[in-house]
């Protein structure tokens, strides 16, 4: 199987590109972790992230915005002393802030997923890439993404961080058209 080569490396690594990496993610709250993971993972490498994620699940109580929002002092001290996390005080803070404009985003009905999926049309774009010169850092949808989520009080959205976000959620097909997951991605979606 000739996957793409950044994958390459670790068997966890490959496990994530096989299974989850661009395949189309539509659950609101699935959503809300990856968009948190991949701003803890900000001048890191997203393997870092992925061998921490289990415990990040553990201690932010499943990604669940509603009891992240209300994260205080104490938890935050916990978390900070956590060596199986990122101990960034600028990252946890922003991931409680982050909780707290999830929950005034969608307080008006709207689902987070129909929000972040409206910068594609609702449908993953396809890109067609045959290396990875050719994938960019940022598009015109992830600044408009980070912009609009800049504005509703997110932090840590960068249009870099949004693009990576967008690869990793299947709102764009950045596999490589040799890659056997090109064309396996297209047209599914997980929740």
């Amino acid at each position: 199987m000739e996957r793409c080569p950044w994958c390459e490396g670790f068997d966890l690594y490959r496990e994530y590109h096989d299974t989850e990496w661009g395949l189309p993610l539509r659950d609101d709250r699935a959503l809300f972790e990856l968009l948190i993971l991949e701003g803890a993972q900000a001048g890191l490498s997203w393997a870092t992230v992925l061998k921490k994620r289990a415990h990040y699940r553990r201690v932010f109580d499943g990604f669940d915005p509603q009891r992240i929002a209300r994260y205080d002092d104490q938890k935050v001290a916990a978390l900070l002393a956590d060596p199986g996390i990122i101990r960034n005080r600028a990252k946890v803070a922003a991931t409680i802030q982050n909780a707290r404009a999830y929950l005034a985003l969608t307080a008006g009905g709207q689902s987070f997923s129909d929000f972040l999926w409206s910068f594609v049309g609702g449908a993953p774009l396809q890109n067609a890439r045959s290396s990875l010169a050719e994938v960019p850092a940022k598009t015109a949808q992830s600044d408009a993404m980070s912009k609009a989520l800049t504005r509703a009080g997110f932090k840590f959205v960068g249009s870099t961080i949004c693009y990576a976000f967008m690869q990793a959620a299947g709102m764009v097909n950045d596999h490589l058209v040799s890659c056997p997951r090109y064309e396996e991605v297209q047209g599914r979606y997980r929740e």
